[in-house]
């Protein structure tokens, strides 16, 4: 007993000493009644989109709805963040001006934002309403924190990928709030980083149109042959996020806020992880242990999960982040098949469903990866019965004609997908007939004899929101009942339907005064409209800045620059031989791109003894104890590539080399090209989101001469912490114990199409898949010339020796006027290893 109540002493000291404020649950809203539910389940703040500007374009409001949503969210002292966190065009600006000024106007608590350009804007012009960097920043540093506070950011929503060291020494360097995904789904891609529907489908990703193309079944294959997987099919799809075990340990850290994930969840997702979430941190702020009930257990993971797990949070293990059987929600393991009967099977049951055994009613499917193609209809349906068996099993039968149990085989796995307890465990929080969740109220009556009776209603956690009514008369002295803290402590406890509960009554009293409990009833309904109004009031902030001045960009000059001007060709390279063939074109300027950044230097060296400028390429992703890699680009001694903002905000902290921007920075309209070409960068180029039309624009808005466009390559569609190379080539977890077999074999995906994209790892073991088609921009290039561009960029993943010297040769004949931009596209097509697109580069009509 005695070492119970030290641990409790001892772990409410530790978490009180660490954090100055409790962690906010932040819980997802794709409309009404998502957000309704994550009220009355207890989130401090609910995140939800609009309908423009919201990287999950299909659920959202309207602005006209914006001012409803955040009346409701105040009056239940929720606070309300507004996610415009796409990418924005030039032509949108002034529209996203206009939206940010409304957002302001309706009361936004935050807003939470991609576009630095955009958060440039708001600070500007909303400098009352806080602004939250979006996980799509990719920000996984200290110093992406700082360049994110360069733009205004008060907040950082951090990838997802991170460990728990990784946080504490985020945590250590910046004061600024950190914010971390707690549950929900994982993209296989770091968040902003993935071109894949770009790609493949037009379909921007970083403008809230994802195609979900990481959920689709890939081969592997290995020195281009298929490597058999078994039901390992669904190679970059992760199951889903599950941090409720480590909640004391993220606390102690100092986390500001916990985001579950979902604005594509159903209200019942929202209910139940946001509950759950909810007294568990509770628990564990006071420093008591909280563990889930098994029936909760179940719960979440019925409600929705691709199989949940810690994932990058304890650490990097790569045999478990993808399981690849499936990329759907399954529901909960129910068993595995054991003897398919004419009419019944029998299964061997999940002993972890004991809490919640499968019984009637339940929606149940049969699951033969197995055997069974990607593209096959499974077998599923309702149980009709479920008879336990003398040897352990369990029989389920279900109505005629139910099931084709032909198609059923031994060894197949049972999943329940639908469990009717779990709508009436949800219930109570979709449509409750009170409110559940109460705002905590302090009560201060003064109440002498002969002067009018004061009530006050103060917010306990939040004293600021305070009225007090008074009564019309003064009070007189009491015959039989006097004024005490019983009587009031009755009657101004009865809040009824109210948004409030009364915790903590103080009572000032002179004489022997009487309140009649009809005055006291009209008094506290007073104060609580009162209250009401105020809470709904609060956080609107006006606009500070005229519509005239919501961009800074300096106007261009076109005849700065002009046509006549010589083309200049840069290459970047992936491997050495690639490099070879580079040399003997002595282009502008050759980019290494290798996997071993640390053997750059013999290659820097041969392409300097051939008068050529060399550049590096960084890597996309910087994290905290990868700083040797800022020392060391930097003591390369020449021109950067730089991908990564963290990884910008670290080299401009000290003399540097050139350096220009990469499109994985997202530049997508000319407001963040400037910030970024004033930050020191000598060019940059953009965003892959951006057509060929959208680059000719910018140029004309910015100079064509900072931009440096990308006329051949192989579009880089996913970039991952996961390591294909490691889960499927090695039985290790990390590049500890891997073998490192990406530096031994040639590995690429081929998906339904036939199509096989290749996958090569950085120097921190990270992948990157490329679109296994080349894109590249012959329809285009005259127009880009006639904007006055002149410098283009070829780069190289898979290709040969020959293949380089042979695209290279075509892109020089073009730029000579010995070709035709035709001519181009078409002997382009022929020497591709895997054909020619025009991708991201198409201008719709």
């Amino acid at each position: 007993m005695l070492r119970e109540l030290y641990h409790k002493a001892y772990n409410t000291f530790m978490l009180h000493t660490h954090l100055p404020t409790k962690p906010e649950i932040m819980s997802p809203a794709g409309y009404w009644p998502q957000l309704q539910a994550a009220i009355e389940a207890g989130a401090d703040a609910v995140y939800f989109g609009l309908q423009h500007f919201s990287a999950r374009a299909k659920v959202g409001f309207t602005l006209a709805e914006l001012p409803d949503v955040l009346r409701t969210l105040h009056r239940r002292g929720v606070r309300g963040y507004v996610t415009f966190n796409t990418l924005v065009f030039d032509h949108e600006l002034d529209v996203a001006a206009r939206n940010l000024e409304q957002i302001a106007a309706a009361g936004a608590d935050a807003i939470i934002v991609q576009d630095v350009g955009v958060a440039h804007m708001a600070h500007q012009i909303i400098p009352g309403v806080p602004i939250h960097a979006s996980t799509q920043m990719s920000i996984t540093s200290a110093e992406g924190v700082a360049l994110a506070q360069r733009f205004g950011v008060s907040r950082v929503i951090l990838a997802r990928e991170l460990a728990l060291d990784d946080l504490r020494a985020i945590r250590a360097a910046t004061d600024l709030e950190l914010e971390i995904f707690a549950h929900g789904a994982l993209c296989v891609s770091y968040s902003g980083q993935c071109f894949s529907s770009e790609a493949w489908g037009g379909r921007s990703a970083n403008r809230g149109q994802c195609a979900q193309t990481c959920r689709m079944p890939y081969t592997l294959l290995v020195n281009d042959r298929p490597v058999p997987l078994g039901d390992a099919r669904y190679l970059l799809s992760p199951g889903d996020l599950y941090v409720l075990d480590h909640l004391p340990a993220i606390m102690q850290i100092g986390i500001t806020a916990l985001k579950i994930e979902g604005r594509y969840k159903d209200a019942q997702y929202v209910a139940l992880t946001t509950n759950a979430y909810r007294k568990a941190v509770d628990a564990a702020w006071e420093g008591l242990p909280h563990q889930p009930s098994p029936v909760e257990s179940l719960q979440l993971e019925q409600v929705f999960s691709r199989g949940l797990g810690d994932y990058f949070i304890t650490g990097t293990n790569h045999q478990r982040v993808v399981r690849g059987r499936s990329p759907r929600h399954r529901g909960v393991l129910a068993g595995r098949v054991v003897r398919v009967l004419s009419e019944r099977v029998l299964i061997e049951a999940n002993p972890e469903l004991a809490a919640a055994p499968l019984k009637p009613g339940d929606g149940v499917v049969f699951d033969a990866a197995d055997w069974r193609s990607p593209q096959e209809p499974e077998e599923g349906g309702r149980l009709y019965h479920v008879i336990p068996t003398r040897d352990g099993l369990l029989g389920l039968e279900f109505a005629n004609g139910a099931l084709d149990f032909t198609r059923i085989r031994p060894g197949d796995l049972l999943w329940r997908t639908h469990d009717p307890d779990l709508d009436r465990a949800a219930r109570p929080f979709l449509a409750p007939a009170a409110p559940l969740r109460r705002q905590p109220l302090v009560a201060k009556v003064v109440a002498h004899e002969d002067a009018p009776l004061q009530l006050s209603f103060a917010l306990r956690d939040q004293r600021d929101v305070c009225v007090t009514v008074t009564s019309p008369q003064p009070l007189g002295s009491a015959q039989r009942r006097a004024v005490d803290v019983a009587y009031l402590r009755d009657q101004l406890g009865r809040l009824g339907t109210t948004p409030y509960e009364l915790v903590e009554l103080e009572l000032d009293i002179c004489g022997n005064p009487f309140a009649p409990s009809s005055l006291l009833n009209t008094l506290r309904r007073e104060a609580v409209d009162l209250l009401v109004q105020q809470q709904e009031q609060l956080h609107r902030v006006g606009t500070n800045v005229a519509p005239a001045s919501r961009r800074s960009v300096r106007p261009y000059d076109r005849r700065e620059v002009g046509v006549s001007i010589a083309p200049h060709l840069h290459l970047l390279v992936r491997t050495p031989e690639q490099l070879a063939a580079a040399l003997e074109l002595a282009p502008a300027t050759i980019t290494l791109d290798y996997l071993d950044l640390y053997g750059l230097e013999p290659a820097l060296n041969q392409i300097r003894q051939a008068g050529i400028v060399a550049r590096v390429a960084s890597p996309r992703i910087l994290k905290p104890h990868e700083q040797r890699i800022v020392h060391f680009l930097r003591r390369l001694d020449c021109p950067i590539l730089v991908r990564s903002g963290g990884l910008l905000h670290a080299l401009l902290a000290d003399e540097h080399p050139p350096l220009l921007g990469d499109f994985s920075l997202n530049t997508a309209n000319a407001l963040s090209a400037e910030i970024f070409l004033g930050l020191g960068l000598d060019r940059i180029t953009p965003t892959y989101d951006l057509n060929a039309a959208q680059i000719s624009a910018l140029a004309q808005a910015i100079g064509p001469e900072r931009i440096e466009t990308v006329a051949y390559q192989h579009l880089p569609v996913f970039h991952t912490e996961h390591c294909v190379f490691c889960r499927f080539l090695s039985d290790g977890t990390s590049s500890q114990d891997c073998g490192q077999p990406c530096e031994r074999e040639r590995v690429a995906l081929r998906d339904e199409r036939g199509r096989a994209h290749p996958v090569m790892a950085d120097v921190g073991c990270r992948n990157t898949v490329f679109g296994a088609e080349a894109q590249e921009a012959s329809r285009h290039l005259d127009a880009w010339r006639s904007a006055g561009l002149v410098h283009y960029r070829l780069e190289f993943v898979h290709e040969t020796r020959n293949e380089v010297l042979q695209v290279v040769d075509r892109f020089n004949a073009y730029f000579a006027g010995q070709i035709s931009a035709t001519d181009l596209q078409r002997q382009l097509a022929t020497l591709a290893p895997g054909g020619t697109t025009e991708g991201s580069l198409f201008v719709p009509v």
